[in-house]
């Protein structure tokens, strides 16, 4: 006798007339689920606002989980304090992965916090599916419906059909200022390329004989050529005790055509292996018997960025001048990848700090729509510096608070010293 389900019936389907939309509604729309749009979102959901996170990528995490980044960079200061200047979503995730041994403090000039983006990634989907975030995935902007700077809702092209998201206040999280762009909004562009890189997690090391970074430095510019090295640079992120690194020694174009962006990706690829060949012959006691785990996406940052307000300047983060708005702060260096084989590394005192504006997240002429992350207003060494993922997190936090202040009105208008309240423990003490 035929078991039940082999019975299976099928249908046959055509596409129906027109184009079929998803709707949905919320308080908050957030474009772009990396650590800026996810701490918008976060953040957001927390003060009671229903929430909509898209992002074009199929999963969350944006580029610190799947470009494998490898570290969180700006959420501390210098030494010898090293003050954390970020909270926010950094407390319970570094305490969540602090107590699985998945996360590993460094102290230098500064302190960075490495990661495993696996574990990492796993959590930020726990956190945001207990939150009861509405998440669209692989959507991309398609269609910005907007009426004198205020945006009604956003059309998404997914794989699945058009999803349309009508909101009271957005947020572009997306990077590379898709929102903004979309709503003909004015953006900023650099005159030339700003180098992205391309990441890999390498497996199967021998910690104990990894090289000093001075060493692999020196190596890489006596050997760069022989082995087609496009950097003349690059550094090893160790993770202690699992005989695993994060490579960053490639420098690739970050274009925003389509077509030629496909194409960096390969030859981001293809110099990511030439670099694994170069560690395994140039270091074989650490890296003779190296894999690759994994390739991270295409790693950029800073190809398109908001025209806000104010444009953050490089004198105002060397002078770690202090806004009355100030929503976020940091005192990574400036650290700008505007030449294929190196890049500008400018770094601060031990009390130095530099801020963010409100006003600097603020796309000119627009009335509910506020920027988080690497595509706020600055010039090109001052968003090198404020950029990374402290910084960042804390302009999402902040971008979740000036849209809920401004409600149905605009979110120039809203109160200073209200807002200041709010985001206090990211940029007092």
């Amino acid at each position: 006798m035929p078991h039940k389900l082999t019975e299976l019936r099928i249908n046959t389907v055509t596409k129906p007339v027109g184009n079929p939309t998803e709707d949905l509604t919320a308080d908050v729309c957030v474009v772009g689920a990396g650590i800026s749009g996810l701490s918008a979102a976060v953040e957001a959901r927390r003060l009671g606002r229903t929430v909509v996170l898209a992002d074009a990528l199929p999963l969350l995490g944006g580029q610190c989980v799947n470009s494998i980044i490898g570290l969180f960079c700006g959420v501390y200061g210098n030494a010898p304090q090293y003050r954390q200047l970020t909270h926010g979503i950094f407390d319970p995730m570094f305490a969540d992965l602090g107590r699985t041994g998945d996360i590993h403090v460094n102290r230098g000039h500064t302190m960075t916090v490495a990661y495993d983006e696996v574990v990492l990634g796993r959590w930020i989907e726990n956190l945001v599916q207990s939150l009861g975030i509405q998440v669209v995935l692989g959507a991309s902007v398609l269609d910005v419906e907007a009426d004198g700077g205020r945006i009604d809702a956003t059309t998404f092209a997914t794989r699945h059909g058009l999803v349309r998201v009508r909101a009271t206040g957005f947020v572009d999280a997306s990077g590379d200022a898709s929102l903004t762009w979309e709503a003909g909004l004015p953006c900023r562009i650099p005159e030339r390329t700003v180098w992205g890189s391309q990441q890999i997690r390498l497996e199967n090391l021998r910690e104990e004989f990894r090289p000093d970074p001075a060493e692999l430095v020196a190596r890489i510019e006596e050997k760069a050529t022989e082995y087609g090295l496009v950097r003349r640079d690059g550094l090893a992120f160790f993770f202690p005790g699992r005989n695993t690194a994060v490579m960053n020694m490639t420098h690739v174009e970050a274009p925003l055509e389509a077509v030629r962006a496909s194409s960096a990706q390969m030859e981001g690829r293809a110099q990511a292996d030439r670099v694994v060949e170069f560690m395994r012959r140039e270091f074989p006691k650490a890296f003779g018997e190296a894999k690759v785990r994994s390739y991270g996406f295409p790693g950029r940052r800073q190809t398109r960025w908001i025209a806000a307000v104010h444009q953050l300047s490089v004198e105002e983060v060397r002078s770690g001048h202090r806004f009355e708005d100030a929503v976020a702060r940091t005192a990574w260096p400036i650290e700008l990848h505007d030449r294929a084989e190196g890049y500008v590394w400018e770094t601060f005192d031990a009390d130095h700090v530099h801020y963010v504006p409100l006003r600097s997240l603020i796309p000119v002429g627009a009335h509910n729509l506020v920027a988080a992350g690497r595509c706020v207003d600055g010039d090109a060494a001052a968003l090198s510096s404020v950029r990374v993922m402290g910084p960042c997190a804390a302009m999402g936090f902040a971008a979740a608070h000036a849209v809920d202040l401004a409600g149905e009105g605009g979110v120039q208008q809203i109160d200073p010293a209200e807002l200041r309240e709010r985001v206090k423990e990211n940029v007092d003490g």
